[in-house]
């Protein structure tokens, strides 16, 4: 059954109002006709089986069916703040840490990052990633759409993390797997985490230094190098495994 996700506004009166690219998406697309039905999503931990009755060029119209609370939130908030790799790399990164439960992505800009946005392609960028985002929640039933922030510097990442309960930054110069499995076991169900994770380079040792003074936690992910694309779904990867609630 499609997913989409609107404004709580928008559902009123056991009806829903379906609006914007998600209308000709619909209509042209998948081709759906009154009667079929969809499950539509408004952030919160509510989801609710519709079934469309009126099609304009406008706007969807859905009677709710039923509602259901199915729990495929993560009971933590974790933000993986990654620094921007080469290519279309940020793409595949959003939408594996949507699929895996991260909450929101924030770009970062690093010393060692290859790729320089200016403004306006940061602004284009930011549109496309979050489109990318969009269609990873869709795909994996999530109850939001995690946002992606504006690109920002390696300083205002540091800064926008400091509030969150655990904060991590793995770094290939961590030793000991047992002080990791510590730090790891020690996130708790509701506690909110940063995910530090650096460009193809790796961090410069006076990032990581910033980073720890700042209240960051050194981590291994073991005796091989990962790619900048793959450090960050290990991490999602290891928090959802002992996270996630049957």
């Amino acid at each position: 059954m499609y997913r989409f996700f609107v404004e709580k506004q928008q559902i009123r009166d056991g009806m829903v109002r379906i609006a914007g690219e998600d209308v000709r998406h619909i209509r042209s697309v998948l081709r759906m006709r009154p009667g079929e039905q969809i499950l539509v999503a408004c952030g919160d931990e509510w989801e609710y089986t519709c079934q469309i009755e009126h099609l304009s060029e406008e706007e969807v119209t859905a009677r709710v069916l039923d509602a259901q609370k199915p729990g495929k939130e993560l009971p933590s908030r974790i933000t993986l703040f990654q620094c921007l790799p080469k290519s279309d790399k940020m793409e595949t990164v959003i939408q594996k840490a949507v699929e895996l439960g991260a909450y929101a992505v924030v770009p970062v800009v690093s010393k060692r990052c290859v790729v320089k946005l200016d403004e306006r392609r940061a602004a284009n960028k930011a549109v496309r990633w979050n489109t990318v985002a969009a269609s990873a929640a869709k795909q994996s039933k999530r109850m939001i759409v995690p946002e992606v922030k504006p690109p920002c510097s390696f300083q205002d990442a540091l800064r926008e993390a400091q509030d969150m309960d655990v904060r991590l930054i793995p770094y290939e110069n961590t030793e000991g797997m047992s002080g990791t499995r510590k730090i790891f076991s020690s996130v708790r169900p509701g506690d909110s985490v940063a995910v530090l994770i650096g460009p193809e380079g790796g961090f410069e040792e006076t990032e990581v230094e910033e980073a720890q003074e700042a209240g960051f936690l050194p981590v291994t992910l073991g005796k091989r190098i990962l790619r900048t694309e793959t450090a960050g779904m290990t991490v999602l990867s290891i928090l959802m495994y002992l996270l996630e609630t049957d």
